[in-house]
């Protein structure tokens, strides 16, 4: 589906995209293809479970649909719901298709998986303004996936694949890694979308770790987001609201092999996860 084959259909359908819901739609056919090709690899076609959020016109789910067992697709814009329900009449009656309207945030993707057999995939081409919140959601369901595929801003995917000390290195870096290693599949140029944004995006890859890299306790969160609240700051003055206890906390840096005299993007992973599993019981303990 090309450019001006999107602009008729939702021209007819008396539609245009919604800057409300951050539609770009994906018109490439080569980069459809290497989505679908990324979530679905050939030697999982037919037995592959897939969650697609924000399935838009269908261009991508008529491709999953060729190679998973099944599809569930979700999408918010009810306007787009009837143009789904006719695209996929057939599938959606032989059962290979559901299609749910639903906000993607707020979708249970263990729930979707929890029957069945075969390996469970996440995709999407994410809205730029809710990329964050859907990172977030497979982070929460990281250990109910087997592989994780979205279309991200290129700057995403750059941070996502960042290495400490460098600039794009930060507290969504340590969160991603400390569930799944990253890849970047494909980069697609604006032009691929209609309407085209602004910016580059990238296919991105998301493996979980078993078991993971970090366990995201409260404290685990604390530390990275302190240290990465106030970058440049040492982690002895960043981490001051993690605990009051100074003593406390040189010991556990010391047992974790960190220091204090560095700033946080110095750190990689396992040295927060390090230092959370050593504050764990002594910042429970001191909390009233």
């Amino acid at each position: 589906m090309n450019a001006a084959q999107v602009r008729e259909l939702l021209r007819t359908a008396g539609l245009s995209p919604k800057k409300a819901f951050g539609q770009n739609f994906l018109v490439s056919a080569s980069a459809l293809e290497a989505m679908a090709a990324a979530s679905v690899p050939d030697d999982e076609v037919g037995r592959a479970r897939v969650v697609e959020l924000g399935a838009g016109l269908g261009a991508l789910t008529v491709l999953l649909l060729v190679r998973a067992r099944r599809v569930t697709a979700v999408e918010r814009d009810r306007d787009l719901i009837p143009i789904l329900e006719r695209t996929f009449e057939g599938a959606l009656g032989d059962g290979s298709l559901l299609l749910s309207e639903s906000d993607a945030k707020a979708f249970d993707v263990g729930e979707a998986f929890a029957t069945g057999e075969g390996p469970r995939v996440l995709c999407g081409n994410l809205p730029y303004q809710i990329t964050g919140q859907l990172l977030r959601l497979a982070i929460e369901h990281a250990a109910r996936v087997d592989r994780v595929v979205f279309m991200v801003q290129e700057e995403v995917a750059d941070r996502l694949l960042a290495s400490p000390s460098t600039k794009a290195y930060g507290a969504l870096t340590v969160f991603t890694r400390a569930a799944f290693d990253v890849e970047r599949r494909a980069r697609v140029a604006a032009g691929s979308f209609f309407p085209a944004p602004r910016v580059a995006s990238a296919v991105v890859v998301m493996t979980p770790v078993r078991p993971p890299r970090a366990r995201e306790t409260e404290v685990f969160r604390s530390l990275v987001k302190g240290a990465f609240g106030m970058r440049r700051k040492t982690l002895r003055n960043a981490w001051r609201s993690v605990t009051q206890d100074r003593e406390e906390l040189e010991r556990a840096a010391t047992e974790a092999g960190v220091s204090l005299d560095v700033r946080g993007e110095t750190l990689d992973v396992e040295a927060f996860a390090r230092i959370a599993s050593r504050l764990e019981g002594s910042v429970a303990s001191s909390r009233p």
